[in-house]
């Protein structure tokens, strides 16, 4: 059963103003091969130093792969029990991660980047990626309507307002993106949060003139309300960019290494198995609450089975270029290799 991280999302969010981070809250150059490794050791194999694992979930497609290795055994083949721990987003999960409330979380790189850049995890050491998660393809991240709007093209999308799950993520980052690569002045728009489960009914209410959405609620408002696609945040510049993984802190990687290469072998397995389709849709009706046709729907990002520090670069680099770092950002130092799977 997914339990929710003990703090709202408003004071989760207000606790990353406290802890001075900028209001990061859960997903673009060319994308390029990359030999890059991360420079931390791998951790050598023994007993995991801790058994049960709070881990930071969100219900969307993205998270597939865990819920395939709980299912297959995976982590308990591991020594690993995880317990799923329900978040709005990647930076609200932060504090979660400082606090302990939280083991690893899953969040997009953009917060994580960020939250890194801002030393918001530096009592504990700093944050440590330690699994990808996500990579986009196309119709994957969309902005809709609803039926009856007046927003026909993304030019239409000029001093709107449009819901996100959070502010200054990967959906505000590729939405600008993709915004500006079709003419709209990234500044001209508003962006307003609302979880990815109320952005339906946002439309329907005309809270939003749009939403950026992700799947499987994509598909959702698609068959409930007749949601069309304006832009999809997923193409032109932001085209196969790295999404989301999985992160902890330095100190819980320092002090629990065997538990942390035993969670990568793991999670590596469900990657793996996530890109199958039959495996994915029950497990969304599951754990996503959609049905059975509407999980049939879905349109599936990549599950990408190893951490590359050049991919993971591209988000930095644009991240730079929209505002949501100051400067240059390695990314590089973050990374924790795997220990094999």
């Amino acid at each position: 059963m997914t339990r929710r991280v003990g703090l709202s999302a408003r004071r989760i969010i207000g606790g990353l103003t406290a802890l001075t981070m900028l209001a990061v809250v859960s997903g673009c150059g060319l994308l390029g091969g990359s030999t890059d490794k991360p420079t931390d050791g791998a951790a050598a194999p023994g007993k995991v130093e801790k058994t049960k694992i709070k881990l930071g979930l969100l219900p969307i497609l993205d998270v597939a792969s865990v819920h395939v290795a709980i299912k297959k055994g995976y982590f308990k083949d591991e020594g690993l029990e995880v317990e799923p721990v329900s978040i709005q987003g990647g930076a609200a999960a932060i504090p979660g991660l400082v606090n302990g409330e939280l083991d690893i979380t899953f969040g997009n790189w953009v917060s994580f980047f960020a939250a890194q850049a801002k030393d918001v995890a530096k009592g504990v050491d700093g944050l440590k990626l330690i699994n990808d998660g996500y990579q986009a393809k196309p119709e994957m991240f969309l902005i809709l309507t609803g039926p009856d709007s007046t927003i026909k093209s993304p030019k239409d999308l000029a001093g709107k307002t449009i819901a996100i799950n959070t502010f200054k993520n990967i959906a505000e980052l590729t939405a600008k993106a993709t915004l500006e690569a079709n003419d709209v002045d990234p500044k001209s728009v508003t962006f307003k949060e609302f979880p990815f489960p109320d952005m339906q009914a946002a439309l329907q209410n005309k809270t939003v003139d749009a939403a950026f959405m992700v799947e499987p609620f994509i598909s959702k408002a698609q068959r409930a309300i007749g949601a069309i696609t304006v832009l999809d945040a997923a193409s032109g510049p932001t085209d196969g960019i790295p999404v989301a993984g999985y992160g902890t802190t330095g100190k819980f990687a320092k002090e629990n290494p065997n538990t942390v290469a035993a969670f990568q072998r793991a999670l590596t397995k469900g990657q793996r198995d996530a890109a199958d389709r039959p495996t994915v849709e029950p497990l969304l009706v599951e754990y996503a609450k959609v049905d059975k046709e509407t999980a049939s729907l879905v349109h599936f990002g990549e599950f990408p089975t190893t951490l590359d520090a050049t991919r993971l670069q591209r988000v930095a680099t644009l991240m730079k270029t929209y505002g949501l770092l100051e400067k240059d950002f390695d990314v590089k130092p973050m990374l924790v290799a795997a220990s094999g799977s």
